[in-house]
């Protein structure tokens, strides 16, 4: 046993089999209890000696072990996985003396454990073929299946054929139809769209299922249980691509009937669009009854997807034309569409009804005109004629705005005061980022509870290791055993401003008060905080602030004499209170304490100044003080100027840029709208050196930063919780580049700052004018989340926003029918009249140009629609508008401009000349001159 430890702690792994076979039950026994013992101890190790004998200890625990469950724990234990190669080759070695049945066991047992990899899969495998056992089925052993497959599809220097690699496996008419009963699809199933192609894995199923290796009828089966069940939309494509290739029978989609129209109404498009034209196959053999036409129509026709309502209504005319007795149970569906909110949808659904209601029986008659009363002022002719009496004017109701509740400030809860307490919460924050390794940032999101959560450990911290120094560091030592930094140290991009988190920052403060940061590292680290250069931008220069202040923390809880941190926030939104800051700076002054520079320039940029008598009281207050912080509190209340002043961008109207103005082209040629921000020079002389790009002078300039992550911005908006217009400032590029690039998750710091304490102007309207124009559904939603905010508190100026949007389209920047696409989300909130404000502001430009901007229907569709609801009385006819509605043709566009025409009734417009109207261009014209 003594031999055994020993080549144990001299991570002789290979000698390990030989020794543990060597001893008998006994002494595998105490062996163990020596394993286990010494397994403790290596927690507490530095990261080289640790490396050094984990797969020697490992692999003797293993062999060790008398009892299969006792033994798959050891093996799936976290602390002993961090290895390179495989040592399941040294642990089958050291168990080759077991019984088979036990190995058996063993292979069960392991097989339900999670993530398990291709060299886990292995294990199992040899497990079971040494044991002469089947392969335990089992989800995970089916992700580590998977994985291998993956891994043998580039172990030549040609790709092999997925195909060829299924059916060379023995196991896969095991393991393939596991796939079909998963929760979800393992990552390593990828799937393409790509409609011949074999060489992915929907096609090399179907083909084993083509060579009778894995039953047709039972896969046609689970993948429209799969398809009912929902789930996540890349697992239904999949399924759904497996279904198509299988080509169901005449019989098997008879058979499923019921399913198909329940995935017709609630499925995802793709899904649904497949189920149609199941349904079109099933009427045309004469196989759909008339009662389950009725029923699926009068769900789908509710769907907004257009595509497959006009193919519904289509199917619906079919069989109209074909037996006209069936209007009683079809019309009623039809009428269905009279409520979707695409007029050209409602004028075939109107079509329908006027071609076979005189088949229909009077009940019917008065059911869709009940139905029609729910059409615009623009059917109201048609509906009229069509219905006569029984159409009801329905009650005019006073519109009234629905917006959500302004949002309150909130009080940050006060730091942990228990070890206990503080331990658990600064584990859970850093352990999100504890096997983070240098990839995109923007791949990795924070999970950090925002601001609220990293300010309160931090300031925890600082109080903690004045008070309870040793209990907390031993404490914070066994929390995070096994985390990465704990056992490697500091990786450099961890303390790099370029990409850091707030959860890095704790683990910066944790670092070093554990002792795992050395003087020279501290200093070089906290170096880099300080951002210079032409090419810094404002996501560095925040994030280096974030630095220089956890790096002071850590320098003060070395020296022990600090009692709290003076910029720990007082709400929610990063903002201190002028008062309760005075009464910090006053205990600082009573324990004859001196606050660290970058903690006091953080409280003084997230100060609320107040106005009025309550700014007068405390700048005196700040001043009774007698110190040279009081004094510089004080003036700093006093102080008018915002952080960083903001400019107005040149672009105020719809025409051309004029030689001399901020504007540069992108790669795509567009022009870009930003604002430059002026520079505060008491930022620059008295606030340390990491604060200095705050305090300078920043020209418009879009440059894309590809270090940054999106998500990580919780800590821009609390660095200047009270100045919204400098950091939309600062950080429209990312906003531009949402809406021009593609770039996602951009947009996500836009509603902390519509509920900071500051005034918002132009470039919180520029900025939320890009915001609506991001091309991910995701983003636009934020931007939406933003205009609500900022119209709940009333600080919304929506014929400024409209004239903003109007300037973006006309550069290039935004596209319409996104814009459209967040408004229209707006508008269902309730916001109606919001809405039609902005939309007032915007249209006249985009009506004015000579070629129709893509989208332009669908943002008149959104205008009319609020129109419709809330009413035009206190907003002017629209120029342009009655031109656009009195052109040839029946484009949406023409179509929805009638609508919105009509909403405001005999009131003329008078169509004065837009600005940059006269050049009549397109524009791509102005883009190019």
């Amino acid at each position: 046993m003594n031999e055994l430890l020993t080549a144990v702690r001299a991570g002789r792994h290979h000698d390990v089999p030989p020794l543990v076979l060597a001893l008998d039950r006994p002494g595998r026994r105490s062996a163990l209890a020596e394993l286990k013992e010494l397994r403790k101890e290596v927690r507490g190790w530095d990261w080289q000696r640790r490396d050094k004998i984990r797969k020697a200890l490992l692999v003797a625990g293993a062999g060790c072990h008398t009892g299969a469950a006792g033994c798959a724990a050891w093996i799936g234990g976290r602390d002993l996985r961090d290895w390179t190669r495989s040592p399941y080759p040294l642990i089958l070695a050291s168990l080759k003396d077991r019984d088979p049945a036990w190995l058996g066991d063993l292979a069960r047992r392991f097989a339900v454990r999670s993530a398990l990899s291709e060299a886990e899969y292995t294990f199992v495998g040899e497990l079971t073929r040494i044991a002469r056992v089947p392969l335990p089925v089992t989800d995970n052993l089916v992700t580590g299946w998977t994985e291998l497959v993956g891994a043998a599809r580039w172990r030549r220097r040609t790709r092999r054929p997925l195909t060829e690699i299924l059916r060379d496996d023995p196991h896969s008419a095991v393991l393939a139809p596991r796939l079909f009963e998963m929760a979800e699809l393992p990552p390593q199933v990828d799937f393409y769209d790509a409609p011949d192609s074999q060489d992915h894995w929907p096609g090399a199923l179907c083909a084993l299922a083509g060579d009778g290796v894995l039953d047709r009828s039972y896969l046609v089966d689970r993948c429209v249980a799969r398809l009912m069940r929902g789930g996540r939309s890349v697992d239904q494509r999949f399924f759904l691509a497996v279904l198509q290739r299988l080509e169901a029978t005449e019989d098997e989609e008879q058979r499923h009937l019921r399913d198909w129209t329940a995935m017709a109404a609630d499925g995802i498009a793709p899904v649904a669009s497949h189920a149609q034209q199941v349904l079109v196959r099933l009427d045309a053999r004469g196989a759909l009854p008339t009662r389950e036409l009725a029923d699926v129509s009068g769900a789908l026709l509710f769907r907004p997807e257009k595509k497959l309502v006009r193919a519904q209504l289509t199917l619906l005319g079919k069989v109209l034309r074909r037996d006209s007795s069936t209007a009683g149970e079809l019309l009623p569906a039809v009428g269905e569409a009279f409520g979707h909110e695409g007029i050209d949808i409602q004028e075939r659904a109107l079509k329908l009804v006027a071609r076979y209601l005189p088949a229909a029986g009077p009940e019917v008659r008065e059911l869709l005109a009940s139905a029609a009363a729910q059409l615009g002022p623009v059917h109201r002719e048609t509906v009229t004629a069509l219905f006569g009496g029984l159409v009801e004017e329905a009650p005019q109701v006073a519109y009234e705005e629905l917006l959500p509740p302004a949002p309150v400030l909130r009080r940050l809860e006060p730091a942990p005061k228990t070890v206990a307490e503080l331990v658990e919460e600064v584990a859970a924050r850093v352990k999100a980022h504890a096997s983070e390794h240098w990839i995109p940032a923007s791949a990795v999101l924070d999970t950090s509870a925002g601001i609220t959560g990293f300010e309160r450990a931090l300031d925890g911290l600082v109080r903690l290791a004045r008070s309870d120094r040793e209990e907390l560091t031993g404490g914070l030592r066994e929390a995070l055993a096994g985390v990465h930094f704990v056992e490697h140290g500091l990786s450099p991009y961890m303390v790099d401003p370029r990409g850091v988190s707030t959860s890095h920052g704790l683990s910066v403060v944790v670092a070093s008060l554990l002792g795992l940061v050395s003087e020279r590292d501290r200093v070089a680290w906290r170096a880099k905080t300080v951002v210079t250069g032409a090419d810094a931008c404002a996501h560095a220069a925040l994030n280096g602030v974030l630095l220089d202040r956890v790096w002071e923390a850590s320098e003060a809880m070395a020296a022990g004499r600090v009692p709290f941190l003076l910029a720990t926030p007082t709400w929610h939104t990063g903002a201190v209170e002028a008062a309760e800051l005075v009464e910090r700076l006053r205990t600082y002054r009573d324990l004859d304490v001196r606050p660290g520079p970058a903690d006091f320039a953080q409280a003084l940029l997230r100060v609320r100044r107040g106005s009025g008598p309550e700014r007068a009281e405390a700048a005196a207050a700040a001043e009774a003080l007698g110190t040279g912080e009081g004094d510089r509190l004080a003036a700093w209340i006093r102080a008018e100027a915002s952080v960083a002043p903001v400019l107005r961008h040149p672009a105020t109207t719809l025409s051309r840029p004029s030689a001399g103005t901020w504007w540069q082209r992108t790669t795509t040629g567009a022009r870009q709208v930003l604002p430059a921000t002026r520079e505060r020079l008491v930022i620059q002389r008295d606030f340390p050196e990491a604060f200095h790009w705050l305090g300078r002078a920043q020209l418009p300039r879009a440059q894309e930063c590809y270090h940054w992550g999106p998500e990580r911005s919780s800590h821009w908006t609390a660095t200047l919780p009270g100045d919204p217009e400098t950091l939309a400032a600062w950080l429209m590029p990312d906003l531009l580049f949402a809406a021009d690039q593609g770039q996602r998750g951009a947009v996500g710091f836009l509603p902390a700052l519509a509920e900071s304490a500051g005034e918002t102007g132009g470039a919180m309207h520029l900025a939320l004018a890009y915001a609506l124009g991001a091309r991910h559904p995701e983003d636009r939603t934020a931007a939406v989340d933003t205009l609500l905010v900022l119209a709940a508190r009333g600080r919304l100026d929506g014929a400024m926003l409209g004239r903003e949007l109007a300037i973006l389209v006309d550069r290039d920047l935004v596209k319409v029918n996104r814009t459209a696409d967040a408004l229209g989300t707006a508008a269902a909130t309730g916001a109606c009249r919001t809405v039609l404000t902005v939309l007032a502001a915007m249209l006249p430009g985009l009506l004015a140009y000579e070629r129709t901007p893509r989208g332009l229907g669908d943002l008149l569709s959104v205008a009319a629609e609020c129109a419709e609801r809330c009413g035009t009385g206190g907003i002017e006819p629209i120029p342009g508008l009655a031109a656009t509605a009195g052109r040839k043709g029946s484009s949406q566009t023409v179509r929805q401009a009638a609508r919105l025409l009509a909403t405001f009734g005999d009131r003329e417009i008078e169509e004065r000349p837009v600005p940059g109207s006269d050049r009549k261009a397109t524009i791509g014209d102005q883009i190019n001159t």
